[in-house]
C-alpha cells in the first residue's frame, strides 16, 4: 500500500506530464493507486494535490442558477409544456437533481423560473407556457360556485372511474421545508428516497431480503464493506458504493476498480462498465412487495 510520498510523488509527476493538476478519475487511472488509498492519508482528493504543491484542476464548473432555470425554460419551449422530471432527464443539459438541490424540489421549479424571467421578452413565449401558481386555472373564474361546488363533487365519485392526472393538484413549493419523493407503500419506509442517504437507509431494510450482510459502512470509497450469499451455506465478500443515481458514480469521479456493487435508486447508466453490477432498488423493492403481497 503506496504511502504519503509516493501518492504526492506521483501526484506530481503525473501533474508534470499534463501540465496541470490531475483530477482523481485521471490519477487513480493513471498512476494504479486505489482512490481508498488516497482518501486512507488525506480527507478529500484537492488536499492531497494542494500537499504536491499544487492548485487543484476544475474539470467540473459549478453551474450558476440563471444558467440552470435557462436551460429548464429550453426544455419548456422544446416540449411546449413544463417538463416532468423524466421528460428533464431526457431533453435537458444539466441533471434534474443538480436543479432540485438548488431550488427545493422540482415542483419548485416553475415559480423559480417566473421570477427569473419576470420582464425579459425573450422569455415570454415560455412564460405563457408555464402557471402561474397565483392564477386560478382557466375558466375558474367564471364558474358558479354552486357549479364549481357539484363538479367537484362529481369529479370526487368518479375518481375510481375516471383518474385526475397528478398534474391538476401540484403546488408551490414552500421555502425551508422538506420535500419528500413518491409515496412507496413499504413497510416502514412512507417516501421514495430523493437523495443517496435515503438508498443506504432502504438498502440496510432490506439486504437480508436480497442475500446481503453488511459488514461496515465508511465515508470513503467504497461506501460500503458486505457479504452476499452465493450457494447454500456460502458467502462471499463484496464492496458496494451508494448512489441516488447509477450515472453518479461516474460523475462523482469512482475507480472503476474497487467495487463490485452499485446500490442506487434509479439506474441510468446504460454504459456502466460491465463489471460492475447494478443494483436497481426502485426495482427490486416492486418485486419484493408482490412477493409480500
Amino acid at each position: 500500500m503506496p504511502n504519503q510520498h509516493e501518492i504526492l510523488k506521483s501526484i506530481a509527476a503525473m501533474a508534470k506530464r499534463l501540465g496541470r493538476a490531475p483530477s482523481l478519475l485521471e490519477f487513480v487511472t493513471g498512476a494504479r493507486i486505489p482512490k481508498n488509498s488516497v482518501f486512507r492519508l488525506f480527507p478529500r482528493w484537492n488536499d492531497a494535490v494542494r500537499a504536491a504543491g499544487l492548485q487543484p484542476y476544475r474539470l467540473y464548473l459549478r453551474p450558476e442558477d440563471h444558467e440552470l432555470l435557462a436551460d429548464w425554460g429550453e426544455t419548456v419551449r422544446k416540449l411546449r409544456a413544463v417538463p416532468s422530471r423524466r421528460a428533464y432527464d431526457l431533453n435537458g443539459k444539466h441533471y434534474p437533481i443538480t436543479l432540485e438541490k438548488r431550488f427545493g424540489g422540482w415542483p419548485a421549479l416553475p415559480q423559480a423560473f417566473r421570477d427569473f424571467a419576470k420582464g425579459k421578452r425573450e422569455w415570454a413565449d415560455v412564460l405563457a407556457l408555464v402557471p402561474d401558481p397565483g392564477e386560478p386555472a382557466v375558466g375558474a373564474r367564471d364558474t358558479p360556485p354552486a357549479l364549481s361546488q357539484r363538479m367537484g363533487a362529481r369529479r370526487t365519485n368518479a375518481s375510481s372511474r375516471v383518474p385526475i392526472p397528478p398534474e391538476t393538484f401540484q403546488h408551490p413549493s414552500l421555502k425551508e421545508r422538506p420535500t419528500y419523493g413518491e409515496p412507496l407503500d413499504f413497510p416502514a419506509l412512507r417516501h421514495e428516497p430523493v437523495n443517496e442517504q435515503g438508498v443506504v437507509l432502504l438498502f440496510g431494510m432490506v439486504a437480508k431480503h436480497l442475500g446481503y450482510v453488511v459488514e461496515s459502512v465508511q465515508a470513503g470509497f467504497p461506501d460500503c464493506e458486505a457479504k452476499r450469499q452465493i450457494g447454500p451455506k456460502r458467502w462471499q465478500r463484496v464492496n458496494i458504493e451508494f448512489e441516488f443515481e447509477s450515472r453518479n458514480f461516474r460523475d462523482h469521479g469512482h475507480s472503476l476498480t474497487g467495487c463490485d456493487v452499485i446500490v442506487c435508486w434509479h439506474h441510468n447508466w446504460p454504459d456502466c462498465p460491465a463489471h460492475i453490477e447494478v443494483l436497481d432498488l426502485s426495482t427490486l423493492i416492486k418485486s419484493l412487495r408482490r412477493s409480500q403481497d
